[in-house]
This record gives C-alpha cells, sequence and structure tokens, in this order.
C-alpha cells in the first residue's frame, strides 16, 4: 500500500512538473506571437503571418499538455486505471508534437527566413517611418525601444522628414538609449544603429 502511494506521489509530481510546461509553452507562444505581429510592421506580413502561425501552434500545444496534464491528475487523484492508462498513451503522443513542433521553430528561425526578415525590413522600414500613422505607432516604438534597439530606418534624421511625427526637430523618445520624457530632443542619446541594417544575427535572438 505505501509502495502504491509512493508511486502515486511521484506520478502526481511529475504531472505537476508537465502541467507547468504545458502553461510555459502558452506563456512563450503568446509572447512570440505578439512580438511576430509586431515585427510584421517593418518586415511585411508574409513573413510575420507565418512565424505568428508556429507560435499559435505552440499555445495548442502547450493547451493539450496542460489538458493531459489534467486528466492524468484526476487518474491518479481517482484511482482509475483506465484514464492513467489513456494520459499515457496521449502524453506520448504529445511528446511528438512538441518535436515536430521545435522542428518547425527550428526551419524558421533559419538563414532563409532571416534574410527575407532582412529584406523586408529593408524596403518596408522607410515606409512605415515615413508615414508613422496611429496604428502602427506602438509597435515601430517597440522595434526601435525593445526589439532593435535603433533609430530611424537609414539614419535618425528619418524623423525630421516624417509625416506622422510632427516635431522634426527632435525624434521619438523610444530612439532613446535611455528612454525619458523629452530624451529625443539630445541627438547625442538616441541609438546609432538604424531599423534596416539588422544582421541575420541580431535578428535570430528575436527567434
Amino acid at each position: 500500500m505505501c509502495k502504491f502511494c509512493s508511486i502515486k506521489c511521484w506520478f502526481i509530481f511529475f504531472n505537476c512538473l508537465f502541467l507547468a510546461s504545458g502553461v510555459a509553452l502558452i506563456t512563450i507562444g503568446a509572447l512570440q506571437y505578439s512580438t511576430y505581429s509586431q515585427i510584421g510592421t517593418f518586415a511585411g506580413s508574409g513573413l510575420s503571418s507565418g512565424l505568428s502561425k508556429v507560435a499559435i501552434v505552440l499555445i495548442a500545444v502547450g493547451v493539450a499538455i496542460a489538458a493531459v496534464s489534467l486528466l492524468g491528475h484526476f487518474g491518479a487523484f481517482l484511482n482509475n486505471s483506465s484514464m492513467v492508462a489513456c494520459f499515457i498513451c496521449i502524453l506520448i503522443i504529445i511528446i511528438l508534437l512538441e518535436i515536430l513542433t521545435g522542428a518547425a521553430f527550428y526551419v524558421f528561425r533559419s538563414r532563409t527566413a532571416l534574410l527575407q526578415m532582412n529584406s523586408g525590413i529593408d524596403t518596408k522600414a522607410r515606409l512605415v517611418i515615413g508615414a508613422y500613422s496611429l496604428e502602427n505607432r506602438h509597435a515601430v516604438n517597440r522595434i526601435q525601444e525593445k526589439l532593435f534597439h535603433c533609430c530611424g530606418a537609414d539614419s535618425y534624421t528619418d524623423w525630421s522628414r516624417s509625416v506622422g511625427w510632427e516635431n522634426h526637430h527632435a525624434v521619438p523618445d523610444s530612439c532613446c538609449q535611455e528612454k525619458s520624457e523629452g530624451c529625443g530632443h539630445n541627438k547625442e542619446k538616441v541609438h546609432k544603429r538604424v531599423c534596416r541594417e539588422i544582421s541575420s544575427e541580431e535578428s535570430q535572438l528575436i527567434f
């Protein structure tokens, strides 16, 4: 009896780890989906859409893992051998899905995808910064401040010609190396790197 209780406790323990991994996959997938959606502002919707689909698959796998883990918990608490057996079978399928998802993720972070991304940035960044429309402002600012740490498409002076940016004597505060209110008026404090010249190695860090 004690041996059975010990096995049951270990089963529940590892099942909790399994549940935690499912929640982690859901969280990572959601964060990646948000990032890829914003990258699409510069890189174009084609590549962003493909990467977003991978993130959605990651979320789906995480949900499946969480659901299967709950099934295992119910089986263990109810001492239902059929539910436990079903849990083990589905667990094997989930592990295979995780491997396939990981492989798909690796493919999308390949050199080809990164080069396509850089090409998209090269052609679209000027248009996005030049327009600086209301629908893209949040994404542009996040890309400059959080993702790429850059300012402008070809130079920070792009902002002096931007139709959507009214203060042509300054740049958005998201361009600053250390963001603070009004820091965009000091050109010495802005990022020197431009957003269209992101190397493949630097882009890979985003993935």
